[in-house]
């Protein structure tokens, strides 16, 4: 599946639309897929503070993680839990995540997702688990 796909299968949810994730590249054999999204208005922490709020990243490191499991999957699939580390203030105009599958079951997958901000600082750090039955 390529990063092209990804972004097709994206713009068909209104949520994912509404935060302007953009794929940026997708490696079926290392389970690996980048994503990029820009700093608006609604994702500030406070207006004008240029802050990223905390549910935005938590919105990009679920979406992201889900789309690691979509490239073997083929469609989206549910998320079981999810986990976030903050580690920093998100502060730059764009972010830039990777997410990683780190094990893929038969009935459960497990993603390792990064943040980094564009001066590649890693700004949070997420995993998520995702029911293998596409949703």
């Amino acid at each position: 599946m390529t990063h092209e796909k990804i972004q097709e299968i994206m713009d068909g949810s209104p949520f994912i639309r509404f935060l302007g994730l953009r794929a940026l590249g997708a490696d079926v054999g290392r389970g690996c897929v980048e994503f990029e999204i820009a700093l608006r208005p609604e994702f500030e922490r406070l207006p004008g503070t240029g802050q990223w709020h905390g549910g935005a990243l938590a919105s990009l490191i679920d979406t992201a993680g889900d789309f690691a499991l979509v490239l073997t999957v083929g469609a989206p699939v549910p998320t079981i839990n999810l986990r976030i580390d903050y580690l920093r203030p998100a502060t730059t105009p764009k972010l830039k995540t990777t997410a990683r599958v780190r094990r893929q079951g038969r009935t459960v997958g497990v993603v390792d997702i990064d943040v980094l901000d564009l001066e590649g600082r890693l700004v949070a750090v997420g995993r998520g688990c995702y029911g293998m039955q596409a949703g």
